[in-house]
Formats: C-alpha cells, structure tokens, sequence
C-alpha cells in the first residue's frame, strides 16, 4: 500500500489543463480563466463626483458661508460644456463627469439654494467628493489572472472592465461507470437482493461543483464482457471514473476485464480508511481511477482524489492555502497504520475556535453520517490517542468554515 500523498501526486502528475473556449461572460462564473484579462478601458474614464451635490472651484469655498450662481447641471451620462468660473456652481450628481474648472463637490445636504442661487455651508478641498480617472483601474492593467475560478464578484469585474467574451479552460468531460449486479437507479425496481445505487449520482453531483461535465454510464452488470463493452462508451472523455468491483472479490472485475483491453495500472491500493481498494492507472488513452464500490468509500475518495484531478484538468492554480485545522470536542483513540479520515461536525466555540467531533460510528456504508457532517478529521497514520482540545487537521466538506 501507498501513502495518500503519494497516491495523489502519481496521479496528479501526467494531467494536464485542458485547452481553452472562448465563452460568453454570461456563462463563464465557476470556470476557470485559461489567460490573463486586461482592462479594455479606464474606470472612470473621467474624474466624477462621488456625491450628489455642487461642483465648484475648491478656492470658493475656502471660506463659508459661501453663495456663488449656479449657471448649470449635469446628470449621470452626460456633461456639462462649459467651464466653471469663479463664483459659479454646476448642480451635479453622482457618478455624472467633472465640468471643467470644478475640482471639488460640496454635498447637496451642505447647501441651500435659492433659484439660480446657492448658499454653501460646507468648505472643500481639492478633490473632495471627487472620483480621479482610473481610480478602479486603468486601459490595459491586468485584473483578473490565468488559473483563477471566476466568481460572481470577478463576472462584475470584467465586466466593468468591457470584456464580453473570456477565454477559459475547457471543463473536463468525467465519465462515470458504476459496476454491480447488486445496484439498480433509483426508482426502477429493486430486487429481493439488490440495493438503490448512490454513487453515480453522487459523482456527478461532486463532478458538477468542481467544475466538470459528468457522462453517467449504464451501470455494468458483473461480467467482464458487458464491462468492456460499456467503457468504451467512455471514449473521447478527458477522465474515466469506475465505482465499485476495485477490491479482491470474485466479482470485483475492474482490474482484469479492463486489463484485457485497455487498462495500464499505475497503483492499486493505498493505506487510507475509508478507501483502500483505488486504482489509477490509464484505460487506452484516457486518465482512469477506479473507485471502491462502498459509498462513503466512494464519495471520501473523490472528494481526496478525483477533485484535485479535475482542478488540475481545468487548470485550477494550485492552492498553497495551510491545512484548515480544529481542535477535539472529543478524544479519539490511537490510529493503526492507515491515515483515517473520520466523518464529523464542526461547531463554533465561544471563544470563536472551530470544534470537530467524530462520530462515534464511522461504519464506511453509512452515507446518512456523511451527510450530516461538515468536515472530515484526518488522523495520519500510528497518529497517538488524541484528548480534548488537540488540533487536528481537517478537510471541509462544505463551505470553508473559517470564513462562516
């Protein structure tokens, strides 16, 4: 059996980003940018004013109360065409271009106007209430950056900057071939011995959300033929991803049937729990990892495998964020020579601390216990028995808790 660690990097290692699509901002949040985006304007374009108010000349207001003439105004979207002299005013509003001669605004709640009249209460200094050119960013500045997974906040980001279209890295294509006479698709009819299958949807399901495009396949039944057979279907896909029949039973097929047509084995078995019998390895030409059958095995192993694989395909940069870590609600026992990965909660200390604690069961076919959990507590290998309040590391099952 192989560490985790090296499991992860020998199956990291030959991936490589997928090309890049141009596509639509409108459809490009949760991708991931395949080049750098440059501003294609300057935002403001012009200096604008921050308020609604009064543009005036700062040395007029040097000392108030002040009255000067109010001799125009200017809205959003449009400008005013003459110059502001002394003793004059130009009603403004927000966001609206700085007329010429003005280099400060005085808010509208500090004035008093009486018809072409306005009485100033307020002193300004130059460039008060004033927005310069490019205060956000200028034509050409970089503003978003390759490897980058575009968030809403990034869309508004480029869009501000007048980029329609972006080119990003083309989503994987996964393949997902669940194995087993046993499991049928919910809602179609189960046998006196068969059970409901989880594992395709839950794949996909994983596979959407780290950024890729599941292909569910027809579940094969125990037969080395039907195997074959089905996995060709997978051809043209980026990754190829089988659920179950990766152990040592009788029936545990993967290994041989797509052996005798396809399948180099790079590694089998890894000293993890739950997750022990994966194989990774290459079905003709495409990246292949067979996942156990069970399905907490199954999801825990995706999640530790299977994403940083597709995060690597659509040229994710590389986290170099520390381990999230938590301290014990709980004691945990001495661990054996397997690195555990314990389904549990996370709670909020009062003194703000995340607080994990595993389930006293942790039965690897009870998908009900990692539902209702929000982190996974790693437990390395010969790891010593853990009291209360030994921080740990975690891996974060939902939305980063440190950011809750």
């Amino acid at each position: 059996m192989i560490s985790v660690e090296e499991a992860r990097a020998r199956l990291l290692a030959p991936l490589k980003p997928l090309g890049a699509e141009q596509v639509a901002i409108s459809q490009a949040v949760g991708r991931v940018l395949a080049e750098d985006v440059a501003a294609r304007r300057t935002q403001p374009p012009w200096p604008v004013s921050a308020m609604d108010g009064y543009a005036v000349r700062a040395a007029d207001v040097a000392r108030v109360p002040a009255t000067l003439k109010v001799v125009g105004s200017v809205p959003a979207g449009q400008a005013y065409a003459g110059t502001v002299g002394g003793g004059e005013a130009v009603r403004i509003f927000t966001g609206a271009p700085m007329p010429d001669g003005a280099d400060a605004v005085v808010i509208q709640e500090d004035a008093e106007r009486q018809g072409d009249m306005v009485e100033l209460r307020e002193a300004a200094r130059p460039g008060q209430y004033v927005r310069p050119a490019g205060l956000d960013f200028r034509e050409g500045e970089i503003g978003l950056t390759a490897g980058r997974r575009l968030t809403a906040r990034d869309i508004g980001l480029a869009a501000a900057m007048n980029r329609p279209w972006l080119m990003l890295h083309r989503k994987p294509r996964i393949a997902i071939l669940p194995t087993g006479d046993e499991v049928v698709m919910p809602g179609d009819p189960v046998g006196p011995h068969q059970i409901v299958s989880s594992n395709g949807l839950a794949l996909a399901a994983l596979i959407t959300q780290c950024g890729g495009e599941p292909l569910q396949l027809p579940i094969a039944p125990d037969r080395a033929d039907a195997l074959q057979r089905i996995a060709e279907a997978a051809t043209g896909a980026d990754f190829l991803v089988t659920a179950g029949g990766a152990s040592v039973g009788d029936h545990d097929l993967v290994r041989d049937a797509l052996g005798a047509s396809g399948l180099t084995l790079d590694f089998w078995k890894i000293a993890m729990r739950p997750g022990k019998p994966l194989m990774v390895g290459r079905y003709r030409d495409t990246p292949m990892m067979g996942l156990p059958g069970n399905p907490v095995s199954s999801l825990v192993c995706a999640l530790l495998f299977l994403k940083p694989a597709i995060e690597r395909l659509t040229g994710l940069a590389a986290a170099e964020a520390p381990p999230l870590r938590a301290r014990l609600a709980a004691p945990l026992p001495a661990n054996d020579r397997r690195q555990d990965y314990l389904r549990a909660t996370l709670t909020r200390a009062a003194d703000g601390a995340l607080e994990a604690q595993a389930f006293l069961k942790q039965d690897s076919s009870m998908m009900s216990l990692l539902a209702k959990s929000d982190c996974l507590v790693v437990r390395p290998p010969h790891a010593p028995a853990a009291a209360i309040g030994t921080s740990v590391e975690i891996v974060p099952l939902g939305p980063d808790p440190a950011l809750a």
